[in-house]
This record gives structure tokens, C-alpha cells and sequence, in this order.
């Protein structure tokens, strides 16, 4: 990539309900070369329960030299109605 390249950012927010009332957020924002290639993303999977437990997975990808998105970082957080703070 050069200096001049420009990239874009996009960001795609997709929810849904299930009928047990679990509420699921995919957040994925993409960042796309000046060719529509995606050259990193940054994807939320927050998940909330009925319960009030929680769950949110987050990956961070980016291209290799063949332009396949290898994940870099993984953050995954458990909440429960019980946990303090």
C-alpha cells in the first residue's frame, strides 16, 4: 500500500431478537482499499440473554500478502447478572 492510498471505512450493524427474548448485535466495520479490497475489520458479537448474562466477542483482522483476513487479536467478555462491579 502507498502513502497516497486512500482507504475507507464501513460499518455494517446487523440485530435480531430470538423468541426466548436473546437479543444478538453483530457491529462489523471494515476498512477497504482504494480497489474494494477489505484490508482490516473489527467485528463485535454482543449477545445479552434474558437472564441478563452477556456476552461479547471481539476479532480483529487483518489482510496477509495474499489478502485473506488472519485474525491479530481476540477479546472475549462473560458478564453475568451476578458479577460486581
Amino acid at each position: 500500500m502507498s502513502d497516497s492510498e486512500e482507504l475507507d471505512v464501513v460499518e455494517v450493524v446487523t440485530e435480531g431478537a430470538a423468541e426466548d427474548g436473546t437479543v444478538v448485535v453483530d457491529d462489523l466495520i471494515a476498512v477497504v482499499d482504494e480497489d474494494g479490497n477489505i484490508v482490516a475489520t473489527d467485528e463485535t458479537i454482543a449477545v445479552e440473554a434474558p437472564d441478563g448474562s452477556i456476552l461479547i466477542d471481539e476479532i480483529v483482522s487483518v489482510a496477509d500478502e495474499d489478502g485473506e483476513l488472519v485474525p491479530v487479536a481476540e477479546d472475549v467478555i462473560v458478564a453475568t447478572p451476578d458479577d460486581e462491579g
